[in-house]
């Protein structure tokens, strides 16, 4: 419990702290936000706006996480850096770079579009493919890997898929929701917000897993998860990092987190929910970002089968800009709905625990 304040802490202020002078200095060097001229018409004035934000998010979040053990290295009981924690960092960080290329691209080239569609993708398979590789390794003194090469819900169930079947898998999901958060971040504080909720539910699921683990005690319901404290330590680092960036990103914005944040974001929680074997469950606990997912996808395939609109516009946020909600109302009500999402899918989480009578 302690690590997870200290990361949550450390990383909180050097966020806040850390953001305003990204701010000035993205400004004085020009790395300003490009806006689509197809997009919402109340989008021209946020031109200009800094962006790749998302830089602060990462670097917050590693000196946190890494801040935290330092600490117990002086104590007399040390922890130091488990390999679970490390590979959903080196997730986070991987696809954070891949990101922060296309944001740099398009700053540079003065453009709303950056990487080639292939390039970026390469870059999401390149990272997804290495940590589905490395998290079905390095197994603890009882034979417990970060993951292992089946599915999960709210614990790993069913036959072996197999590792080749297993990395296709992580791949899907990998980019699925570092897109997803990628699309949810179309307003101020929209993706911030909503990825949060889901970074609080890994902590508290996180510790329930150790309380509960199955080195500890046999039981029916028991977790087999490597390192549930270090996850609960690596989801507080982040969100005390995205609480820190968000006070600026707030309706109206001061900094966008660009790709550069939202690809790590999606990464981070992509991770969290191979290592906590709740692959599945990430679907219910991040469910507004699969809903404004399926949104675009509901909107590109009905338009290429009947050449109509079923939203005036996608993904989803910028059809309530269209029909005239402002901007704060569709954030705060978006966030309602991410907190009632994570809200469900916790009561599933703890739902076997619950007292029958």
């Amino acid at each position: 419990m302690r690590n997870i304040l200290i990361a949550a802490m450390v990383s909180l202020l050097l966020s806040m702290a850390g953001t305003p002078l990204a701010i000035r200095l993205f400004a004085r060097r020009g790395y300003g936000q490009n806006i689509r001229e197809e997009g919402p018409s109340g989008h021209y004035d946020k031109r200009g706006t800094p962006t790749m934000g998302g830089t602060v998010i990462v670097i917050a979040a590693l000196i946190g996480y890494f801040s935290a053990h330092l600490m117990t290295f002086f104590s007399s009981v040390s922890e130091p850096p488990t390999v679970s924690a490390l590979l959903v960092l080196f997730l986070m960080t991987g696809l954070g770079l891949v990101g922060f290329l296309d944001d740099f691209i398009k700053i540079y080239k003065q453009r709303s579009l950056g990487l080639r569609s292939g390039a970026k993708a390469l870059g999401q398979l390149v990272v997804g493919a290495v940590f589905a590789v490395l998290c079905v390794q390095f197994p603890n003194a009882y034979d417990i890997t970060p993951a292992e090469t089946k599915l999960s819900f709210l614990r790993d169930f069913g036959p072996s898929i197999g590792l080749v079947g297993f990395t296709i898998w992580v791949l899907f999901i990998i980019v699925g929701f570092s897109n997803a958060v990628n699309l949810t971040d179309g307003l101020d504080g929209l993706a911030s917000g909503a990825t949060g909720v889901v970074l609080a539910s890994y902590v508290l699921i996180g510790n329930w897993q150790l309380r509960n683990s199955c080195t500890a005690a046999l039981g029916p319901n028991c977790y087999v998860v490597r390192d549930p404290l270090d996850l609960a330590v690596v989801a507080a680092a982040v969100l005390g990092a995205l609480v820190g960036f968000l006070w600026w990103n707030a309706p109206p914005a001061k900094i966008f987190m660009g790709d550069t944040g939202s690809l790590a974001l999606g990464g981070v929680i992509a991770g969290l929910a191979f290592t906590t074997r709740t692959q599945l469950l990430l679907v219910v606990l991040a469910g507004l970002p699969v809903v404004i997912t399926a949104s675009v996808m509901i909107q590109v395939g009905f338009f290429k089968l009947t050449g109509k609109r079923v939203f005036r516009m996608a993904p989803l946020q910028h059809h309530f800009e269209l029909k005239g909600w402002a901007e704060t109302t569709i954030v705060v009500r978006f966030w309602l709905i991410a907190a009632l999402c994570a809200a469900s899918a916790l009561g599933l989480f703890y739902l076997e625990w619950m007292p029958r009578q």
